[in-house]
């Protein structure tokens, strides 16, 4: 099964491509159950009191692909994510928002979600979800040594570029709206200041699918590689 990786987005026209691989890997997971023909999938949501709308967004986006039954989860931004949240799943997605406060939320569950995937079970992560996913996750930061090196706006309420651990389900960083916020900028910066050893920047309405037979991307856009290079960085797209 594979990891998969959403940069954000909600275009109606790209939802079907950017989720599609995500149900149908799950429904093999739920193959034989009684829930063969809607595999169950895990919604955690880390938000404020918008927590239960923007679950309902996922739903209605992944629903485009097909029928599954949404088990959903959603905590304030000073919660833990309980156990009980992936228990007897057939799939995990883990939704937007803050960044930060996703990982912290989630840090307790990382070993149990990392067994899961290992066993078969996909993984997806929307915007945030996908930036934890990462072994050392970019949280968020806009700024390096006092440089700015991206826009304010997509710095998760963070000055400088802050880099975490992450859930470990991917061995690059992982940074999202690569486009539309200007956020590969931080991940140059990142990596040519050696915070992170190299990573990948995904589009909105795109998606990273990292599996066994290597990467593939689906949707609307582009992920863009980023790699130190003798005298500085390499940055690559990986195209649709």
């Amino acid at each position: 099964m594979s990891v998969h990786l959403v940069g954000g987005g909600w275009s109606p026209a790209s939802s079907a491509a950017v989720y599609s691989a995500f149900l149908a890997e799950a429904a093999v997971v739920a193959h034989g159950s009684d829930r063969a023909d809607a595999p169950r999938i895990a919604i955690v949501v880390v938000r404020g009191a918008d927590g239960v709308e923007h679950a309902a967004k996922l739903i209605e986006a992944v629903s485009t692909a097909g029928a599954f039954e949404p088990f959903v989860t959603a905590v304030s931004e000073t919660a833990e994510v309980p156990l009980a949240a992936f228990v007897d799943v057939d799939g995990i997605l883990v939704g937007g928002g803050i960044t930060p406060a996703y990982r912290a939320a989630l840090a307790g569950r990382f070993g149990e979600i990392r067994r899961q995937v290992a066993s078969g079970v996909p993984y997806l992560g929307f915007s945030a979800g996908a930036s934890i996913a990462a072994e050392r996750a970019v949280v968020g930061g806009w700024r390096i040594g006092g440089v700015e090196v991206s826009q304010e706006g997509g710095a998760e309420n963070l000055d400088e570029v802050t880099v975490e651990q992450g859930i470990g389900l991917v061995d690059v960083a992982i940074d999202v709206h690569a486009a539309q916020w200007g956020s590969l900028s931080r991940l140059v910066a990142a990596v040519e200041a050696g915070l992170v050893d190299g990573g990948l920047a995904i589009d909105e309405n795109t998606a990273l699918i990292v599996g066994d037979s290597g990467l593939r991307v689906v949707g609307a856009g582009s992920v863009w590689r980023v790699i130190p290079a003798e005298n500085g960085v390499l940055v690559s797209t990986i195209g649709v």
